[in-house]
């Protein structure tokens, strides 16, 4: 039986134990799942992220209940062109989202035939094999996919299969300064910058309104088995685990 100077000591522990996940989950990183295909190929659904804190420095989202009413950023960087980006949704920040941000501020970004250009010039797209995406429910379907290689930025994967109205074409939208523009990856099934927020879409997303940089997936089970713990070990998805490039 545990006397009552143990039992206050087991509690300190337990106290002290969650200041300490607090205080990284505020200052280090933040944990994050994936719900949507809307990052396929580079993010699926059951992949589990930790976001970096440092990279961006901090403002009034990167702390729990927006605890401290910070105006701005402090102690970071600008990101860059590129990144993938976990951020408070502008229209509302109860939600988070993870996006590629492809436009900074000051860039004009436009959608033309489903070909990104940045500041007038292409992202050069080339096709490689297809990609095969599960579904919750176990099927699987193809959809094509390329390497887009973003100007003035990295090469990376992306989806695209053609014709959904209102996300291949847009007109020009210059990024306002203090604010950046996100894409989803998959570029068929991803609401994100290219419809504004007063649509019901993301819109530009405010420098204060970004938490983190996606750098690690840290743990990755198949989507048929998320609401089913007891399938994860054989549901496990061990080449997906590592930093995210």
């Amino acid at each position: 039986m545990q006397g009552k100077g143990g039992l206050w000591d087991t509690i300190r522990t337990v106290a002290v134990a969650g200041l300490v996940a607090l205080g990284a989950r505020s200052v280090v990183a933040q944990p994050f799942h994936v719900p949507s295909g809307s990052m396929e190929p580079t993010l699926e659904v059951g992949d589990f992220l930790l976001a970096s804190k440092f990279p961006y420095g901090y403002s009034r989202y990167s702390f729990p209940l927006d605890a401290f009413p910070i105006a701005g950023r402090v102690l970071g960087h600008a990101p860059e062109r590129g990144d993938i980006v976990v951020f408070r949704l502008p229209r509302d920040p109860a939600q988070t989202y993870v996006k590629r941000l492809v436009g900074l501020p000051g860039d004009v970004v436009q959608m033309r035939g489903g070909v990104l250009y940045v500041n007038g010039q292409p992202a050069a797209l080339e096709r490689v094999e297809d990609f095969v995406e599960t579904a919750a429910d176990g099927g699987r379907r193809t959809i094509p996919q390329f390497v887009e290689h973003l100007p003035g930025g990295p090469a990376h994967r992306v989806l695209h299969a053609a014709g959904r109205d209102g996300l291949d074409d847009t007109p020009p939208l210059r990024v306002p300064d203090g604010h950046y523009f996100m894409l989803g990856d998959n570029r068929s099934n991803s609401l994100d910058s290219r419809v504004a927020a007063s649509a019901g879409g993301v819109g530009f997303v405010p420098a204060e309104n970004l938490v983190g940089r996606a750098d690690l997936r840290h743990f990755s089970v198949d989507p048929s088995a998320l609401d089913e713990p007891t399938r994860w070990p054989a549901a496990l998805r061990l080449d997906r685990i590592g930093l995210i490039r």
